[in-house]
């Protein structure tokens, strides 16, 4: 051990070696004065950033009242409300701001016009509920030229938000999300005027949470009694208002439909929305984004043992579901986004008819003509079986079940629907899409389909009428 100090201590007395150290110790030093300052300037320009967009001490009572559960006060009364926007807040540019303005949003003046423009800036939207639907719907209307927008939410940003929130970052993690939103169009848009209201919407603060002579309110609540207070308070008041059924547990884009909440079908949610809305006197009047897509490939996940005995002290707020309900990330946005579109085009006056897809009710009604056709040639002596598929039947086999295909060829033109097995009776459980010419030779088979198709035909048909008998159940 001695032998080693001593070799060390020659070693550090080199003055070659003491050279090296010094230099080696120095670098380190200016390495880490440079990486400081570096940081140091780097938290100031943030910390200016928010300064200059959004004072986050504005939310603190606001989150300190939700997160501690302090609901009781009104919070409209909390310093977390911003300055009241409403239809007639003045937007002050100058003629270079205006040309900014102008050049920023040159695609859709191209599209619209200068007077489906101009209406489209003067006009005033309200967005309530600040997640994965309502944060992409407000971006995208703030980007395509509103510039009056109220977001009203009661949340806050938290680490599962991020793979279906528009703007809200790691940064955001624990601030309300209507904060989070307010930052961002900052950024995207500095001169529109952004209120963001830490609030929780009820039938007590309707009116004032919807106030300033909206033109359109966005209702993307996912709480059902909640969206019924806001749906039925915009129906009685003549509110233009649009809302959010369920994006939750689908993943299907092309079934995501705008129509009328009276003729909406095969959306559970949807059904019973419209359905609570006609006990309270509303049939129509109210336009919806929806899916076609059955929820049943994925499940609300379990509760934890530890919740079982007491769900209800794990939500959010009272009356607020428990259970997790999975989410693709990217459904939540095409929601949104259809939202924003059709109140876009709406303000802007542009011609637009969201296609009905009850509309496709005449080819509904033609396979169930056609199919009873079938049917009375099984018994013609008795007049044949009783048909016992509706036209709302013979529709949900046709686009749910068969997703307008033939099960043998899987042609989509000249459609037919026919019994799969001639010895079972006629029912959704036992009904197959064919052409018509494939169903006219299927009629006159005197075998088993196992005889006559293909294994691979077989496991099809079996296949998607074992998923037929789980989604009847949720129609």
């Amino acid at each position: 051990m001695a032998s080693y100090l001593e070799r060390v201590s020659r070693a550090f007395s080199d003055t070659r070696v003491q050279l090296v150290t010094t230099a080696v110790a120095a670098s380190v030093v200016t390495a880490s004065v440079m990486w400081g300052a570096r940081k140091f300037r780097q938290t100031k320009r943030v910390r200016k950033l928010k300064r200059d967009t959004v004072d986050m001490s504005e939310f603190d009572s606001d989150f300190d009242s939700f997160t501690k559960g302090d609901l009781s006060a009104d919070p409209s009364e909390h310093g977390g409300n911003d300055e009241m926007v409403t239809k007639h807040t003045q937007i002050l540019l100058t003629p270079n701001e205006e040309s900014l303005i102008h050049e920023q949003l040159a695609r859709h003046y191209a599209f619209l016009g200068e007077k489906g423009m101009a209406q489209v800036r003067n006009s005033f939207v309200i967005v309530v509920g600040a997640g994965g639907v309502g944060s992409w719907a407000a971006l995208m209307l703030l980007r395509s030229g509103i510039q009056r927008i109220r977001l009203v939410d009661f949340d806050q940003v938290t680490l599962s938000s991020l793979n279906r929130h528009a703007a809200a970052t790691r940064a955001n993690v624990g601030i309300p999300k209507v904060a989070a939103l307010k930052m961002n169009f900052a950024e995207v848009a500095p001169h529109a005027k952004v209120e963001a209201r830490v609030a929780l919407f009820g039938t007590e603060n309707a009116s004032e949470l919807l106030s300033g002579e909206p033109d359109y309110v966005l209702d993307c609540i996912d709480n059902m009694d909640t969206k019924l207070e806001l749906l039925t308070y915009c129906s009685k008041n003549n509110i233009q208002v649009i809302s959010a059924m369920g994006a939750g547990m689908k993943s299907d884009p092309s079934r995501v439909q705008i129509a009328d909440i009276g003729d909406t079908f095969e959306d559970p949610m949807s059904r019973a929305v419209r359905r609570r809305l006609k006990l309270l006197g509303i049939q129509s009047g109210i336009k919806v984004v929806y899916s076609m897509e059955k929820p049943g490939k994925v499940q609300l996940l379990s509760l934890a043992e530890s919740q079982k005995d007491s769900p209800g002290d794990f939500s959010v707020l009272p009356d607020f579901r428990v259970r997790i309900v999975p989410v693709l990330g990217t459904m939540p946005a095409m929601f949104g986004i259809a939202m924003g579109t059709h109140v876009l085009t709406e303000l802007a006056g542009f011609p637009t008819e969201p296609l009905a897809v009850k509309g496709r009710h005449a080819l509904y009604s033609r396979l169930q003509r056609d199919l009873g056709n079938r049917e009375q040639k099984v018994s013609p002596a008795d007049g044949g079986p009783q048909l016992h598929m509706s036209v709302d039947d013979c529709g949900y086999m046709l686009e749910e079940i068969w997703r307008g295909k033939s099960v043998i060829s899987g042609a989509t033109d000249r459609l037919a629907l026919t019994r799969w097995r001639r010895d079972k009776p006629m029912s959704t459980s036992n009904c197959v899409c064919m052409t018509k010419e494939e169903a006219d030779e299927h009629d006159k088979l005197a075998v088993s389909p196992e005889e006559r198709y293909s294994p691979e035909i077989i496991g099809f048909v079996d296949k998607r009428l074992t998923e037929e008998k789980h989604l009847s159940t949720m129609r």
